[in-house]
């Protein structure tokens, strides 16, 4: 007998809630054991009911989905993410790929996506909408002329990565570390790391070059 996949779902919008609980549960191997209508409600529920899933909206009050994230992986909670959002560019894509999400699927598509990107998550296999292949092309030729332009990045470690596009958001080493669980010096060293490895001159070098490349990082 297949295992049932215990899910969350939070979405502001009940109209939404009602539908995609519709389409869920036609699978029979998926159980939306509770709804939220914010971020931090979805939280609350999460870390209560420990379900393998959670669908999540990314524009929610009160928490978004990337704080509502952001605060389970504080929390060290283990439960797979999908994000379900009308959000169709790169910086939210590539925000919610710094948080490791399971799935990213736009709501236009959602009534013939939703029920294998679950699947997929609860497997602990990424899922993203077809619908955003042109923007994942357009992301890979630009990363790969800057790639020709400046060696350095292929240095860069994944960690190294992440602090770096957090630069190109102007966040300072404080904000950065809280937002990545590491420390304030961690976040220093991995600056230093990062400046090296590109031959980047002072903090203001390294600013300027995440800023300006900001989408291709």
């Amino acid at each position: 007998m297949e295992t049932t996949i215990r899910i969350v779902m939070a979405d502001d919008h009940p109209i939404v809630r009602q539908g995609l609980r519709k389409i869920i549960e036609t699978d029979k191997r998926l159980s939306i054991v509770a709804e939220a209508a914010d971020g931090r409600e979805a939280v609350e529920l999460i870390a209560a009911l420990g379900p393998q899933v959670a669908v999540l909206d990314i524009d929610m009050p009160r928490m978004d989905g990337f704080e509502a994230v952001r605060e389970l992986r504080r929390r060290q909670l283990a439960t797979a993410i999908v994000f379900l959002t009308m959000l169709n560019d790169e910086e939210a894509f590539q925000a919610a790929m710094d948080l490791d999400v399971r799935g990213y699927v736009l709501k236009d598509s959602a009534a013939g996506e939703i029920v294998a990107a679950i699947k997929a998550a609860a497997a602990g296999r990424a899922f993203l909408s077809p619908a955003l292949s042109t923007l994942l092309l357009s992301r890979r030729r630009r990363a790969e002329e800057l790639a020709r332009e400046q060696p350095g990045l292929h240095l860069l470690t994944p960690s190294e990565r992440k602090v770096l596009r957090l630069i190109a958001e102007d966040k300072t080493s404080r904000q950065i570390g809280e937002e990545l669980f590491i420390s304030h010096r961690t976040v220093e060293a991995h600056r230093a790391n990062i400046a090296r490895k590109l031959e980047l001159r002072g903090s203001l070098a390294l600013v300027k070059f995440a800023a300006a490349n900001k989408s291709e990082l």
